[in-house]
């Protein structure tokens, strides 16, 4: 099929890759000539594993271009799917202005017959703005569909080449038909719902996983006081088959570009429709709060942070991306600057953009050595679990004098730990 994405950043590239890969004729659209000038040479302007030999394959074979010409990319297209942001508000909501100014300037070259389809993360309503736009300007025969995505940064790729659900949201047979045929290579179960259903879903999911997160955490403090460990709650827990061993993350929170994006997204359309008082308002509240009553915890451990050196190991808010956005490095680290403390930071990947957003300071090194961050450091913050990190022998950076190793993720091995000299502390358990 002939297929365009209109959008060409983390989702966008993505999906045009994947859907490339499986045959059809793919023309990623863009308005950025830098952006598709690197990526005609495929390069993208983010960290995915294996996305940048995807790129090049496919543009060999002939099956993906891009281009930021509308006509070119519109006319022929059978699908059109609209992967771009859809930044919040300043009062929380879903700011769709680049949705619709894409749908505005594909409408004059859309075909009879296609089908153009929301990727982006949208508030439930928003596809008759796009009809509404499409019907003005004089067209009449097109189909409009949601088309969620659910993909981990890391390991987007392989999400989108094997995902376990297609949801497809549309109103009529003929959308389902050529939506359904052209997501039959990825032998997925496929759901077909109203489009309000699948945009609620996105959000369901990810506010899901997000409350996930936070209820952990809030035990995870409980069990601080009382001398309990949350790991071995979680092992007890997660025999209950209704509950689940997977996705506990005790920790500094979430972070990144959907969790607390469309959690907050998710409370001010709760407040627009009337129901304010929920779940997940205070899930977003509580999160904003986490890093700094951590860091309280932690400055009272080590006898506050003026003159001391701190290692901040992870910089990116999750493992195999360089995705800065609401990393916990970007409230540790000011933190620390703020009290006084000298810090060296390390990221596998991350160092290029966390320049970019970190705070300039005389006290603040990147660097890309582990053991040079670590290098007598008084407090080595372990904050993301890159294998870099969780493999590293910190015998290497073992000094003479008292150091504390912050496991912020539980994932390092607290009796090599101590068995070292080290003083150690993880989230849900009582310091070493």
């Amino acid at each position: 099929m002939r297929v365009t994405v209109i959008g060409t950043g983390f989702v966008g590239v993505v999906t045009a890759a994947v859907l490339s890969s499986f045959g059809n004729q793919v023309i990623g659209l863009d308005v950025d000539h830098e952006k598709i000038a690197k990526l005609k040479q495929s390069k993208v302007p983010f960290f995915e594993p294996g996305l940048e030999e995807l790129l090049t394959v496919q543009q060999a074979a002939g099956n993906l271009t891009f281009t930021t010409d509308y006509q070119t990319a519109i006319a022929a297209a059978e699908v059109i799917m609209i992967a771009v942001g859809t930044p919040s508000t300043t009062a929380g909501g879903a700011d769709l202005k680049y949705v619709l100014a894409a749908t505005e300037l594909l409408t004059p070259f859309l075909k009879d017959g296609a089908v153009v389809a929301l990727k982006s993360t949208v508030p439930p309503g928003t596809l008759s703005q796009l009809e509404a736009i499409m019907m003005k300007a004089g067209k009449h025969n097109f189909f409009t569909a949601s088309l969620p995505e659910f993909l981990k940064e890391g390991a987007a790729v392989e999400d989108t080449l094997h995902p376990d659900r297609i949801v497809i949201g549309a109103t009529t047979p003929k959308t389902f038909e050529i939506l359904r045929r052209l997501h039959q290579p990825f032998k997925a179960p496929i759901l077909e719902v109203s489009p309000e259903s699948a945009q609620m879903a996105k959000y369901a999911a990810n506010a899901y996983l997000a409350t996930r997160i936070t209820f952990i955490n809030q035990i995870a403090d409980l069990c601080e006081s009382n001398q309990a460990n949350v790991q071995e709650v979680i092992a007890v827990i997660g025999k209950d088959q209704r509950i689940g061993q997977h996705y506990w993350y005790p920790g500094l929170g979430y972070g990144g570009s959907c969790f607390p994006k469309d959690v907050k997204e998710l409370a001010y359309y709760s407040r627009q429709v009337g129901q304010g008082e929920n779940l997940f308002n205070k899930i977003a509240q509580l999160n904003d709060q986490r890093i700094g009553q951590m860091m309280k915890k932690y400055a009272q451990l080590v006898g506050g942070w003026q003159g001391k050196q701190v290692a901040v190991l992870g910089l990116s808010f999750k493992p195999n991306t360089d995705d800065m956005r609401e990393a916990p490095s970007l409230k540790v680290i000011p933190t620390l600057l703020e009290q006084g403390a000298t810090v060296r930071a390390y990221d596998p990947q991350a160092l290029e953009s966390a320049q970019k957003v970190l705070p300039q300071s005389e006290s603040l090194r990147c660097l890309d050595s582990l053991v040079a961050a670590c290098d007598q450091a008084d407090v080595i913050f372990a904050l993301i679990e890159w294998p870099q990190i969780i493999s590293f022998d910190f015998s290497q950076v073992r000094a003479a004098k008292t150091q504390w190793i912050f496991d912020t993720r539980n994932q390092l091995n607290q009796s090599t730990l101590t068995n070292l000299g080290y003083k150690y502390a993880a989230v849900g358990q009582a310091p070493l």
